[in-house]
């Protein structure tokens, strides 16, 4: 696991140095988060880091209304994208994405509700420790986790899309939101049903 830990932050610098030099243009394949009705009206486009506070309030406070009263209606589609500001962040969606596109959400919000734990837990292997903790309540297995891990080609198609869609729509903090092609800052559940709701003419 010692040896993993290591890798695993080496690989993270050398990436995130090797793809901040380059000047792609191309946005590498990869599986978008998808929740809703593909033909739905709206799409919400999250843009979250694991990592973040007011992402985890959002997923608390505001989600649970936003799922049930809209994208379970078929109101909206909703797309979730991850910011990798630190490497721990990108662990959390390797781990959650490891998990499948049907588990997925169920995964981010369980590493959302524990946060401050698995985030807080210490070294890089406690916090590993504590995330694959979450990884195995989906049912992933210790070899699973380990080879999500590992995929050094995955990483860089990953953190390859991240910078793709931060220039895309200019994204400097989370969590972020792209409604219909306009950015909308983070609001609470009253104002962002308000825009919703005009929007859909109700």
């Amino acid at each position: 696991m010692k040896f993993l830990m290591t890798l695993l932050s080496t690989v993270w610098i050398a990436m995130m140095g090797t793809i901040a030099a380059q000047a792609e243009t191309d946005k590498p394949a990869v599986t978008e988060m998808i929740l809703g009705d593909v033909n739905a009206p709206i799409e919400i486009i999250e843009y979250a880091s694991m990592t973040c506070p007011h992402c985890a309030n959002f997923h608390s406070d505001v989600y649970p209304q936003l799922k049930e009263n809209y994208i379970e209606t078929g109101k909206v589609k909703f797309v979730f994208r991850e910011v990798y500001f630190d490497k721990y962040g990108m662990w959390a969606s390797m781990i959650a994405r490891c998990a499948g596109p049907d588990r997925f959400f169920g995964v981010i919000d369980q590493m959302f509700e524990k946060q401050k734990t698995w985030s807080r837990a210490g070294n890089d292997l406690a916090i590993v420790t504590e995330l694959s903790k979450i990884g195995k309540l989906a049912g992933l297995g210790d070899d699973q986790i380990n080879a999500c891990l590992q995929d050094a080609d995955n990483l860089r198609n990953l953190v390859g899309w991240y910078k793709a869609n931060m220039e895309e729509h200019k994204i400097s903090g989370t969590p972020s939101f792209v409604i219909d092609g306009e950015m909308v800052s983070n609001r609470s559940y009253e104002e962002l049903s308000a825009l919703l709701d005009e929007k859909l003419g109700s």
